[in-house]
């Protein structure tokens, strides 16, 4: 991985999971005060649409659970659960834009991937919470991520076998796309 972030550009660390993320990005926001906010990170997707190495934009970012879909759980009406991505007009990504499932907890197996696959293309952990926090500020945000793992029993294995490389592909081809050397 870079050890110096593209010139212009800063980096940050949101943590592991939705609230650690929110947390960590507001802290960001106020120490750094962005103009615009891209994530970048790794995924896991749902089924084939995207093998792994696919590259893909978030559309949103959807806060759901195989426990508010089975019924045993529900979010009030008055909580925001899916956050736009507002970079668009900003800053062009150059990959399919897809709406990117964020979970409280990895989802473990086959069928809960196939469940959340109709409402989503991948999963991510802590993107809700990036969006969330850019969006309380009105700060334009976006994600770009790389898929290391197919979601399921086997999906630590596979996210620990790909996501360096995942990684190294995402930034070149944001590199080649010419995103880093917007000011």
């Amino acid at each position: 991985m870079d050890a110096e972030p593209p010139a212009g550009w800063r980096v940050g660390c949101t943590g592991v999971g939705a609230v650690s993320a929110a947390v960590a990005t507001a802290r960001l926001l106020t120490a750094l005060r962005p103009s615009r906010v891209l994530f970048v990170g790794t995924c896991g997707a749902y089924d084939q649409r995207l093998p792994v190495g696919s590259l893909l934009r978030a559309s949103d970012a959807l806060a759901i659970s195989l426990d508010v879909l089975d019924g045993r759980a529900y979010r009030p009406e008055i909580e925001v659960h899916r956050w736009p991505a507002t970079l668009a007009g900003a800053l062009a990504l150059p990959f399919q834009a897809l709406s990117v499932a964020v979970p409280p907890g990895i989802t473990r197996t086959l069928e809960g991937a196939r469940r959340l696959a109709v409402f989503a293309a991948a999963e991510h952990l802590e993107l809700t919470g990036v969006f969330a926090a850019c969006h309380e500020v009105g700060i334009p945000c976006g994600a770009a991520l790389a898929v290391a793992n197919q979601v399921g029993p086997e999906a630590h294995d596979q996210w620990r076998a790909n996501h360096e490389q995942a990684s190294r592909t995402l930034m070149d081809a944001l590199r080649s796309a010419g995103v880093f050397d917007l000011p």
